[in-house]
C-alpha cells in the first residue's frame, strides 16, 4: 500500500481544455494509460478552464490553442492576470511563428501538434513538468522564424540585471533570439568563438536551460529580450 501511495503522489496532474467533449474524453483515456499521469478534469470553454485551473490546481494544462467558442490565447492571458500557477502546453492543428511567439509571451511552455505521436505528447508533458520548453521538430521552423521576426521587430532591448546575467551575457541572449550562430556572435562582438561558448555555458547555468533553443524560448517567456515595437 505504501508503494501505491508514493506513486500517487508522483502523478502529474493534468487538466485538458479542448472541445468537443469527445476529443477530451479520448485524450483522457490515452493519458491515463500512462502510470504517472492523472487527468483532473476536462474543460470545454474558457470559463471552465479558468475555474478548474484555480480549483483543481493541475501541474500541466493541455490547451487547445483555438477552441471553437474561445481563443486559447485569451485563456493564457487570463491565467497570468489571475496569477494561476500552471504549465500550459498548447495543442494545435498548426501554428504560425507569430502565434507561437505570442503564446510564449503569455506563459505557454511549448506546443504539440495534434498530428504528433502519442509518445511526443507524453514527452512534452514530462518535459514541461521538469522545467523544459517543449517545441517539437514539426514546429521548429515556425519557431525559429517567429524568433527572427520578434528580434527584427524590436526585440533587441534586454533587461538589465535579469537572472544575474552580465551586460555581455544579455547581449548574447539577444543575438541567440535573433538566430545568430556562434561565429556570427563572435564577429559581432569581436570575441573568439571559444569565449562565446564560455558565455553561453554561463548563461545556461544561470537560467537553467540546456541548449540554444531552450534559451531563446526562456528569454522570450521571461521577457529577457523586450519587444518595444508596440
Amino acid at each position: 500500500m505504501k508503494i501505491s501511495e508514493n506513486r500517487k503522489n508522483e502523478h502529474i496532474q493534468i487538466l485538458i481544455a479542448d472541445e468537443p467533449p469527445i476529443y477530451g474524453n479520448g485524450l483522457r483515456a490515452l493519458l491515463e494509460n500512462e502510470p504517472d499521469f492523472n487527468v483532473v478534469g476536462i474543460a470545454s470553454n474558457q470559463t471552465a478552464t479558468l475555474r478548474m485551473s484555480q480549483e483543481r490546481k493541475p501541474d500541466v494544462l493541455l490547451l487547445n490553442v483555438r477552441m471553437t467558442a474561445n481563443d486559447g490565447m485569451d485563456v493564457l492571458d487570463q491565467l497570468q492576470t489571475l496569477n494561476i500557477s500552471v504549465r500550459p502546453l498548447l495543442l494545435a492543428t498548426s501554428v504560425s511563428g507569430p502565434q507561437l511567439m505570442r503564446a510564449l509571451l503569455l506563459g505557454a511552455r511549448g506546443v504539440v501538434l495534434k498530428k504528433s505521436s502519442a509518445q511526443t505528447l507524453f514527452d512534452g508533458i514530462r518535459g514541461v513538468m521538469i522545467g523544459q520548453y517543449w517545441i517539437g521538430a514539426e514546429v521548429g521552423t515556425s519557431m525559429m522564424e517567429g524568433l527572427r521576426q520578434y528580434h527584427r521587430s524590436g526585440g533587441g532591448t534586454t533587461k538589465k540585471g535579469a537572472f544575474g546575467l552580465t551586460p555581455r551575457e544579455l547581449d548574447i541572449v539577444s543575438t541567440v533570439v535573433g538566430g545568430y550562430s556562434n561565429a556570427e556572435i563572435a564577429q559581432k562582438y569581436k570575441l573568439s568563438e571559444q569565449t562565446v561558448k564560455h558565455h553561453l555555458s554561463s548563461i545556461f547555468d544561470k537560467v537553467g536551460v540546456f541548449n540554444r533553443l531552450e534559451l531563446a524560448l526562456f528569454a522570450v517567456n521571461h521577457r529577457l529580450v523586450e519587444n518595444d515595437a508596440g
